[in-house]
């Protein structure tokens, strides 16, 4: 070792030193642990789902290792035949899929206007938008609720539907303009010499180059949707319920139908997991941009 590598090393401090000694394989067992522990709840849900009801109550998932006779799927059979669960996945992806693409779509038009149109008062507008962000859901319950039932459309899937595009959209604009605003000039001013109008602008050349920002948008807005109980709960239609809904009144309903409840609970997890997994290569590409810049 020279000289000067041991004066640089001699200026690194503690913690510095303790990261580079620490870099190497030790950190990657590390996370490869944690991981394991993370996915835990999720392995012990699936061999839940594959076990009978009776083996559920005497032992522990992780019995199944020692006797693996006990998987079956009888549980998804048993699910399957239970007409309101399985509609109730139907219900969740109406409400869930419109919700997505209302909020992708409003949200990236007023993500462009607000990043490259002038008009009065954009600024303070972009200001409203940002001060959204911070309301909660819980605030705007009650006297949506009320605006819902004037209108006819409580306890239905429009409903459901209209509150999530709502409370999504202060999120998306926010998120779309900024990823907009980064877009250089001088290619929207040469598009724009090749005689192209704000609509074919917008569709040809920001559309695409947000792909990125987009895709990780509508995971998060799919995610959000697909999952939430609270605004379905007070919202949705009683008698034709989204997932999480119908899985809470299987609960209060049969309190040991535990076997439904536990296959319809990963089958619940394994929509928003593969689109996740689908989109993963965009999602870690808006992410990435978005931290660049």
């Amino acid at each position: 070792m020279s000289a000067a590598d041991t004066v640089v090393r001699a200026r690194q401090s503690l913690p510095a030193r303790i990261a580079a000694r620490l870099g190497g394989g030790a950190v990657r067992v590390f996370l490869i642990l944690m991981g394991l522990l993370w996915l835990m709840p999720t392995a012990g849900l699936l061999l839940s789902s594959l076990r009978d009801k009776s083996d559920i109550a005497a032992s522990g998932w992780w019995t199944v290792f020692t006797r693996p006779s006990q998987l079956t799927l009888d549980s998804y059979g048993n699910l399957f035949a239970n007409d309101k669960v399985t509609h109730s996945l139907l219900t969740t992806a109406l409400i869930t899929v419109p919700a997505t693409v209302l909020v992708i779509l409003v949200g990236a038009l007023a993500g462009y206007a607000f990043a490259w149109l002038e008009f009065p008062g954009r600024d303070w507008w972009f200001m409203v938008v940002v001060g959204l962000l911070v309301v909660p859901v819980q605030v705007a319950l009650i006297p949506v609720a009320k605006l819902f039932s004037a209108l006819g459309i409580f306890e239905s899937t429009v409903g459901v539907v209209l509150f999530h595009t709502a409370f999504g959209l202060p999120f998306a604009i926010f998120l779309l303009r900024n990823f907009f605003a980064e877009i250089p000039r001088e290619l929207l001013e040469a598009a724009r010499l090749d005689g192209a109008g704000e609509i074919r602008l917008f569709t040809r050349v920001v559309l695409p180059l947000g792909g990125p920002a987009i895709a990780s948008l509508g995971i998060f807005q799919f995610l959000w949707v697909w999952n939430d109980m609270l605004v379905a709960l007070i919202f949705a239609d009683s008698g034709n319920p989204p997932v999480t809904v119908a899985l809470q009144q299987q609960v209060r309903q049969f309190g040991d139908n535990v076997d439904v409840l536990a296959s319809g609970a990963f089958l619940s997890m394994v929509v928003p997991l593969a689109v996740f997994f689908a989109f993963q290569r965009q999602f870690v590409s808006g992410v990435m941009a978005g931290a660049v810049k």
